[in-house]
């Protein structure tokens, strides 16, 4: 499973601290979690309005 943020997103850089390998980046509108995404969760924990949803592949 990996990641996606939906467009919920206030981009307030709680996921963006916690990301142990910098998968995550600013874009126009909204985070997103690049390819670089180890899928380890912690984005999904830390983000404080249940923005970052789990994708099946």
């Amino acid at each position: 499973m990996s990641f996606i943020i939906t467009s919920e997103c206030i981009k307030c850089g709680m996921c963006v601290d916690v990301c142990p390998v910098s998968a995550i980046v600013e874009a126009e509108e909204q985070y997103i979690i690049t390819d670089a995404c180890i899928d380890c969760g912690d984005c999904v924990t830390a983000c404080p309005i249940d923005a970052i949803k789990g994708k099946k592949d």
